[in-house]
């Protein structure tokens, strides 16, 4: 009996170390976005999990193994999303099963992530909507912890949807389409200023006023790649911008540095050939983090970069390079009037949202939010709205100078109702001065005049004018 008791008592023991042993689940989050709704169980370590569905109702179940609650579920607000209710059973001492009550179908995709600087083992779940539907009134992001942590509260009252002037375009003209990226989101709450503003909700609130004063003018609409508080990983963005017909894509950031004392304004280009700076390398690794932050799944950003290879040496990625630099220029040059600036001229790096090989493309960093004169700076609605219009400003520059084809500006331009005034380029890798000749239909001749050039040879950004062409609306 003795030894029987002795072989209970050291079973029991083991399972008490297990136990001890499993990891917790100390914290639960919510994000709602325009087609899916996230989930993220903070834990204090590893896990296995799976997860399967049950209809009649319909429910999710998340089975996790080595796992503990140690959080309360009742404190998430489920409003506007497809969980009607989220419950929990100790099924062991070692394995937790989470039920997720539905009021309608969707397609789950589940993933662990490692911990990061910003976080520590986590869970996610997404829950795709089956059917496509208006985007909806997002609901601020809702959290049961533990342990009460204080959020930062949003640094401005963010402004409504900007809606689109109405007036009626002549027959066949198109809008110029501006697809403006809000940088983070959600899950990734980008740079942290020293009294904890967080840049997500900073550049969202300036892309929204941009947003405003683009759709203000008859002939551009602007369009937000980020409505709302919820993460979107790097590459969908700018699949996000390509559905909506985008000419530019603008994406729009408030980064930090590690000296405090970093200041300044930027604008950024894509190179395919390494940064321009120490800066722009760190802040384009930086960056290019944001999907192992927020986490977008099995996505390998190494393949990615790896496919994008070729597509990087095509002419078409060329064009859209120069257009680039060209936008990014006039608009550095806008925020150098109410800001001060960290770089005088475009900087380039390998910034993964950049990378699209058929629209121009140029991340804004308004400033660093790590500085205190400058983070306290970027939360006040008067210097949003000056970036807001300097950028504006910038964009409407390009345009009026190179409008694609087809749109009511090309047509303004053509019917010689926009004044051409002064056009430039910033010459990109692999360009030659016959081939700029080409894309802005200009005699050889007239541009070595125009920029008192004595031979064909170009350095990359260099800045050259560009004489009065034959045709408006070149690309």
């Amino acid at each position: 009996m003795r030894a029987w008791a002795s072989v209970v008592g050291l079973l029991l023991a083991a399972l008490a170390v297990d136990a001890l042993a499993a990891a917790e689940v100390r914290g639960v989050r919510l994000w709602r976005a325009p087609d899916n709704t996230r989930l993220v169980f903070d834990l204090s370590g590893q896990v296995q999990h799976s997860v399967f569905t049950l209809t009649a109702p319909h429910r999710i179940v998340i089975d996790v193994s080595g796992a503990q609650l140690r959080t309360q579920l009742d404190k998430l607000a489920l409003g506007n999303t497809p969980i009607s209710g989220l419950r929990a059973a100790q099924r062991t001492p070692n394995d937790l099963r989470l039920v997720l009550d539905l009021s309608k179908a969707v397609v789950p995709k589940s993933f662990t992530l490692a911990p990061n600087q910003q976080y520590g083992h986590r869970l996610v779940l997404d829950l795709f909507d089956q059917e496509p539907a208006a985007a909806p009134e997002l609901p601020p992001t809702r959290v049961a912890s533990a342990r009460t942590v204080p959020l930062p509260t949003p640094v401005v009252t963010p402004t409504k949807p900007a809606a689109k002037a109405t007036t009626p375009l002549p027959r066949g003209k198109r809008d110029i389409v501006v697809a403006i990226d809000a940088g983070h989101g959600g899950e990734d709450p980008g740079a942290i200023g020293p009294q904890g503003a967080q840049e997500k909700h900073v550049v969202l609130a300036i892309a929204r006023e941009l947003q405003r004063q683009i759709n203000a003018e008859k002939g551009f609409r602007a369009e937000l790649v980020r409505t709302g508080d919820y993460f979107i990983p790097l590459r969908r963005r700018t699949e996000i911008a390509r559905k909506k017909g985008a000419d530019l894509f603008v994406s729009i950031h408030a980064d930090a540095a590690p000296r405090s004392s970093a200041f300044g304004a930027s604008v950024y280009a894509l190179s395919d050939r390494g940064a321009t700076s120490e800066t722009a390398r760190w802040l384009a690794d930086s960056e290019n983090r944001s999907d192992l932050i927020g986490g977008a799944g099995s996505v390998s950003l190494e393949d990615k970069d790896r496919m994008l290879a070729g597509v990087l040496l095509d002419l078409s990625m060329t064009a859209s390079l120069s257009s680039s630099l060209n936008i990014g220029q006039k608009v550095l040059s806008n925020m150098g009037r109410i800001t001060p600036l960290h770089k005088e001229r475009v900087e380039q790096a390998g910034f993964m949202v950049l990378k699209s090989p058929d629209i121009p493309s140029i991340l804004v960093e308004t400033g660093f939010i790590s500085n205190p004169g400058e983070s306290e700076k970027l939360q006040t609605r008067s210097h949003q709205q000056a970036l807001a219009r300097a950028i504006h400003g910038g964009v409407r520059q390009f345009f009026h100078q190179s409008p694609p084809p087809g749109t009511y500006i090309a047509w303004l331009r053509d019917s010689g109702k926009i004044a051409r005034g002064r056009q430039e380029h910033v010459v990109a890798s692999g360009e030659t001065l016959a081939l700029i000749a080409e894309r802005y239909q200009v005699d050889m001749v007239a541009l070595r005049r125009a920029n008192s050039l004595k031979n064909d040879d170009l350095k990359i950004g260099q800045v050259l004018d560009i004489p009065a062409a034959t045709l408006a609306g070149q690309p």
